[in-house]
């Protein structure tokens, strides 16, 4: 390529860019408007709804299928959630809890969902982001309840039966965990690995491989795995990329997980219900009658309206010794006649039985 027509190019990109800028300073200042909005059409005393789940959830789809490349959809997808978090910054700043301290997967995952304008606020146990939530000094909370290779986060299934939380959203997280270690350690004398009990399960096949002889060492958080490593030249890490660059750790290894499409799945907990986008997913709770047949008799109504069941955990009621409640996620809106129809059938065979909550499928 000639220097003239790199110069035309970068004239181009120049221009480009200025329209981008202006277009997105519109974006915002609707946003204002929105507020502005809001506020005048709210009777006195009451507080507006600014952030939406169900609006995001479609306009980042819609963004998706109108993308036309070279950049690929959830490549876009994230540029577009970081311009709609500061624009919602505008309206009013979101505060989520999450389960910290800083550098978790956790916080990954609510920056992932909510973008990087948020008040993220690190919380040291699962039950407090749920007390967070509950008490109202938050708008939002974020928990792990699944991993694609460990299985469900009992810590999460437990506090839904405590707490009355409605489940806002979900966000999918690619978990890679690196082997690391700061800058005083002897990498050929290390005695002791640091992590999450999930985290070391995790990459275990992998760890009986290079470190066979080495302790392992359950932790809180990752993140406070990577934060004990600082101070100690006989330990390493196991942890993400967040909290190697947060606590100034170097990689010993990378993408030690055993298995390449780990994943954790992330829950949005808050106050509000959300609309039906056409694309749902509903989790309940339901406590069944101790008899023979009874997990039979709960999933038949599922089976017999096609609705698809994506996950079921059994869990230890606090009722009673030996009894036993079921969370499942299911396709469909709890809105929607024919699940409003089979929620009904349930709920005459069950004890108990709660809706957690209707909300978008995750979008990135």
């Amino acid at each position: 390529m000639s220097e003239q027509e790199l110069k035309a190019l970068r004239v181009r990109i120049d221009s480009l860019d200025e329209k981008i800028l202006d277009l997105i300073s519109d974006r915002a200042s609707c946003a204002q408007e929105v507020a502005r909005v809001k506020m005048l059409a709210l009777p006195e005393g009451e507080k507006p709804v600014f952030y939406r789940p169900e609006r995001e959830a479609w306009v980042l789809k819609h963004i998706m299928d109108r993308n036309k490349g070279p950049l690929d959809n959830e490549e876009v997808a994230r540029l577009f959630r970081e311009i709609m978090s500061s624009c919602l910054a505008l309206e009013q700043p979101l505060k989520v809890a999450y389960l910290g301290p800083e550098g978790t997967f956790t916080q990954a995952a609510a920056l992932k969902h909510f973008g990087h304008a948020v008040i993220s606020v690190p919380m040291a146990a699962i039950d407090e982001v749920f007390r967070e939530v509950a008490a109202g000094a938050v708008n939002f909370g974020v928990v792990p309840v699944e991993n694609s290779t460990e299985g469900a986060v009992n810590n999460t299934l437990d506090s839904f039966l405590e707490h009355d939380m409605v489940i806002c959203g979900e966000v999918e997280l690619r978990i890679h965990h690196h082997l690391l270690v700061g800058d005083t350690t002897k990498t050929d004398r290390i005695t002791r690995i640091y992590s999450h009990a999930q985290s070391l399960a995790q990459c275990r096949k992998w760890l009986d491989a290079h470190y066979p002889n080495v302790e392992r060492v359950a932790v809180s958080s990752n993140a406070d795995a990577a934060k004990r490593v600082k101070s100690e030249w006989n330990s390493a890490a196991i942890a993400g990329d967040m909290a190697a660059s947060l606590y100034g750790l170097s990689k010993l290894a990378e993408k030690i997980e055993d298995r390449p499409d780990n994943s954790t799945r992330f829950l949005i907990i808050g106050s509000q219900e959300v609309p039906p986008t056409g694309d749902d997913k509903t989790s309940i709770i339901a406590s069944m009658r101790n008899k023979p047949g009874a997990l039979h008799e709960l999933l038949v109504p599922f089976h017999a309206n096609g609705i698809d069941l994506t996950r079921i955990e059994t869990r230890p009621s606090r009722s009673g010794k030996w009894t036993y409640v079921f969370f499942i996620d299911f396709a469909g809106h709890h809105r929607d006649p024919l699940i409003k129809d089979v929620l009904e059938k349930i709920s005459q065979e069950a004890v108990a039985l709660k809706v957690l909550g209707s909300y978008p499928k995750a979008v990135l």
